[in-house]
């Protein structure tokens, strides 16, 4: 997968890292990092750049929902050749009346990474994540780094090593 690309050990390399993952890679001992151009960052791009599928790679949506006064906040991890369930699934789960995804600046100031390059690595620890299984069950995905300039490739089961992190089926279709 991007095997055109350099890839390195990601627990070895922070500096190809957004600064929130840093502080959890070593909770993935077997995450790889390559770096990009940034204008590449996008699944779409990238995929074309490199010549690869976008099958085997993860997209991290930021999904909130409010009811009352109290809101949600949720990371979504689904396949880029999927769509996570926001109306449905992850409403009813967050238990909100609706649910959408969170604005871009909100996103990306509260994640402390930049948009387009949000992963599930280094979330704030009140936001759960949920993985689709099919992102699970994946022996390898490419996902977000917190950074444009840089990819994470690991074996999605590693995912489930991430705090509140949760595969959560039918999740994205």
């Amino acid at each position: 997968m991007f095997d055109s690309a350099v890839h390195l050990p990601a627990i070895d390399h922070p500096e190809l890292l957004g600064e929130p993952v840093r502080r959890l890679i070593g909770l993935l001992p077997q995450a790889e990092v390559f770096a990009i151009d940034p204008a590449l960052s996008d699944t779409e791009a990238l995929c074309r750049a490199f010549g690869e599928p976008e099958s085997p790679c993860g997209n991290c949506v930021i999904v909130r929902g409010h009811r009352s006064q109290i809101t949600r906040t949720v990371a979504c991890l689904a396949l880029a050749t999927t769509r996570v369930d926001v109306n449905k699934l992850v409403r009813k789960r967050l238990d909100v009346r609706k649910a959408s995804f969170a604005p871009m600046d909100e996103a990306t100031r509260e994640s402390g990474m930049e948009y387009g390059a949000i992963t599930p690595v280094g979330l704030p620890a009140d936001w759960p994540i949920w993985i689709d299984p099919a992102v699970a069950r994946a022996p390898m995905v490419c996902i977000g780094a917190g950074t444009r300039a840089s990819k994470l490739v690991l074996p999605g089961s590693a995912l489930l090593a991430l705090p509140h992190a949760e595969v959560v089926e039918g999740l994205a279709h």
